[in-house]
């Protein structure tokens, strides 16, 4: 028992620690898509998608996403959301994994069709 147990609990904590990652990693990119979706209205600006990848951040991450950061990539054509933070370690020793996590998409704009019809 004294050799197989330190195995175990190294094997639980690596699964926890795997499921924290992950667990904030998807809110990272549910902040993301968030963002991006906003950011992608018609006349919405880069502002606005950046506002609201905040609000979801303060919604759902909690103690699960640290240090989250929102940054902004915007052109006339397109809006890029990133989210970086760290996911929390078990370890005391071991610092955060680092998670980024982007969402694009284009943005709305009137146009009339080919033609002028």
């Amino acid at each position: 028992m004294a050799i197989v147990f330190p195995f175990v609990i190294l094997l639980t904590i690596t699964v926890v620690q795997a499921s924290m990652w992950y667990f904030a990693r998807n809110i990272a990119l549910t902040a993301a898509r968030e963002g991006a979706d906003a950011g992608r209205l018609y006349q919405a600006t880069p502002a606005d998608g950046a506002a609201r990848a905040r609000a979801t951040l303060g919604r759902i991450a909690g103690d699960s996403l640290r240090g989250a950061q929102v940054s902004v990539n915007a052109t006339a054509d397109q809006v890029q959301i990133t989210v970086t933070g760290t996911a929390p370690s078990m370890l005391p020793l071991v610092p955060g994994l680092r998670i980024s996590q982007s969402a694009s998409g284009t943005r709305e704009r009137w146009t009339t069709p080919a033609g002028g019809r």
